[in-house]
């Protein structure tokens, strides 16, 4: 292995333990997923964030929000088609050979029609915001969202109040 190839075999190993803490798997073909390692890291480079490898990103982390890695994508591509989009994230038939790895195809809307919707924000019975992981879907009702998702490891700034 190259000095190069270290710092995304040092990423891919982080991201394999911490994808299998939360019930997720990485790709079985560990070159593979060091190429798309190696892809988050040189978007992390050039635009300050871990955008999905496999898309491009526009450079504005507000509007590729949604194609940061674990992106918002992943769940709902691993249960339709056993890989996420760009084959990081894999199913468990995938990981153990009984379902080959088909490509995903693009979920993603295009940048026109990409928006947010503005609904009145549901607060539980204590007072407190319910949050909703865009990546994962779990709910919270806190202030604020957790720092990181206990399910799927996605940061605070994926979080958005559900509604």
């Amino acid at each position: 292995m190259t000095a190069k190839e270290w710092p995304a075999e040092t990423l891919r190993l982080r991201l394999e333990r911490e994808a299998e803490s939360s019930g997720y798997h990485l790709s079985p073909d560990p070159e593979f997923a060091r190429g798309l390692a190696e892809g988050l890291l040189a978007n992390e480079g050039r635009y300050g964030y871990r955008a999905c490898p496999c898309r491009l990103a526009s450079g504005d982390a507000a509007a590729d929000r949604d194609i940061v890695c674990p992106c918002d994508y992943r769940d709902a591509d691993l249960l339709e088609w056993g890989s996420c989009f760009c084959g990081l994230y894999v199913s468990d038939d995938v990981r153990e050979g009984r379902v080959s790895l088909k490509p995903a195809p693009e979920r993603r809307p295009p940048a026109g029609r990409r928006t947010i919707a503005k609904a009145l924000p549901l607060v539980s019975s204590s007072g407190l915001f319910v949050w909703r992981c865009r990546v994962c879907g779990y709910l919270c009702a806190r202030e604020r969202p957790p720092s990181v998702c206990p399910i799927c490891k996605a940061t605070s700034d994926r979080f958005e109040v559900f509604g």
